[in-house]
């Protein structure tokens, strides 16, 4: 089981989920998308918290109320976090996730340790949490069929793009080529009055000449 969140911080709604347990956190763990970010509370045990952006979003330049909400819920779903005051949260892209053979379940570290960024939460604001829980819902979703739908999507997206792109190439080689084509015919045609206009002159002077 999954629950998901919406935060209304931002327009649109950002898309928030949670896995339930442990467990759960191993499949979005393993299934998760190059548009998700993952919250954590720093140095405790907490809920696995992501945010699945949106098209524009970039994980290392999220709107700051965005953020604080983000926060606050994983502050909330930290047995130990959400009895402290000032407490760090983390984050950093699905992809930057590292999962070895020798790890816990639902234990992760980062492969690239400079990509994991922090906002502090100095205590529980239950008026974002509650907001928060009022957007609440439980699914039970298919994490590969879901990433699997997502990347053809993704990929039809892509050779759309690459096929527009081959086909603009094309009819600017084309357009280029009649351009270089009609250039070479007006400077056959501009050379060819020279020659006639050399041609009268010359026969005018001849003419004089002889007379």
């Amino acid at each position: 089981m999954v629950y998901y969140f919406e935060s209304t911080a931002v327009s649109p709604k950002a898309q928030i989920y949670v896995g339930k347990d442990k467990v759960e956190n191993e499949e979005l763990i393993k299934h998760g998308w190059d548009e998700d970010v993952w919250f954590h509370v720093d140095k405790l045990s907490s809920a696995h918290i992501y945010l699945r952006m949106t098209p524009g979003q970039t994980w290392d330049n999220l709107p700051q109320a965005l953020l604080i909400d983000l926060g606050q819920l994983t502050k909330a779903n930290s047995i130990e976090g959400n009895k402290n005051d000032d407490i760090t949260i983390i984050y950093t892209p699905w992809s930057n996730l590292k999962k070895t053979g020798d790890m816990a379940v639902g234990q992760v570290s980062f492969r690239k340790h400079h990509l994991v960024k922090r906002v502090h939460i100095e205590t529980r604001s239950n008026e974002i949490v509650n907001r928060l829980n009022k957007t609440k819902t439980e699914r039970f979703p298919d994490f590969y069929a879901e990433k699997t739908i997502h990347l053809k999507a993704l990929n039809k997206i892509r050779n759309d793009a690459r096929l527009a792109k081959n086909k603009e190439e094309e009819r600017q080689k084309q357009a280029y080529k009649k351009l270089k084509e009609m250039k070479n015919y007006h400077g056959m045609f501009d050379e060819a009055e020279t020659r006639a206009n050399s041609n009268q002159n010359c026969t005018e002077d001849l003419e004089d000449d002889f007379m």
